[in-house]
């Protein structure tokens, strides 16, 4: 299985491809930067464009893509999780346009799967994302959260595979 993670953004798209087989491991990632004197439509054009030629050149067999972090009270977010809910509508088109399955996830279920701890902090996830995939460098904050989205669903998929198989006596795993 190959997946195309996205972590979404206006300004800054994170992505990364990874594979599952034999291990998680990380074939590509980086950033796509817009500028930002660039009118929202036209960078949420862009997106969807590179989001497009993404599916073309890696041909993922599913996009995994990070949810809005809302928040609560003093710690709210809401015009930047309309941002990132704006190029999270992008991704959702993109893979929807090419008939690619699309898996949401939250930052606490990544931080959950990933870390082992929902309230992971963002540099833990990182460490630990880095080591399972056997990176030697921390990449850039936006390609770290795509890798951990990335590796989320491959771990998410690979534990969902393990509890649906029948298990006969006598059976290893």
């Amino acid at each position: 299985m190959r997946v195309l993670a996205i972590d979404p953004g206006t300004l800054r798209m994170g992505y990364a491809v990874l594979d599952a087989e034999p291990a998680p491991e990380a074939d590509d990632y980086g950033v796509v930067p817009m500028r930002r004197e660039m009118p929202i439509e036209q960078r949420l054009y862009q997106l969807h464009t590179h989001i497009l030629n993404m599916i073309h050149v890696f041909q993922p067999d599913a996009i995994a893509v990070e949810d809005p972090f809302v928040g609560r009270g003093e710690r709210s977010f809401a015009k930047s999780a309309l941002a990132i809910g704006q190029a999270q509508a992008v991704v959702l088109i993109g893979a929807a346009s090419q008939g690619i399955p699309i898996h949401r996830y939250s930052p606490a279920n990544v931080k959950r799967v990933v870390a082992d701890y929902g309230a992971a902090t963002k540099d833990q996830v990182q460490r630990m994302t880095v080591s399972r995939l056997g990176l030697t460098d921390v990449p850039d904050s936006d390609a770290a959260d795509a890798l951990a989205v990335g590796l989320c669903h491959l771990l998410t998929i690979d534990g969902n595979d393990l509890a649906a198989r029948e298990i006969t006596p006598g059976q290893e795993l």
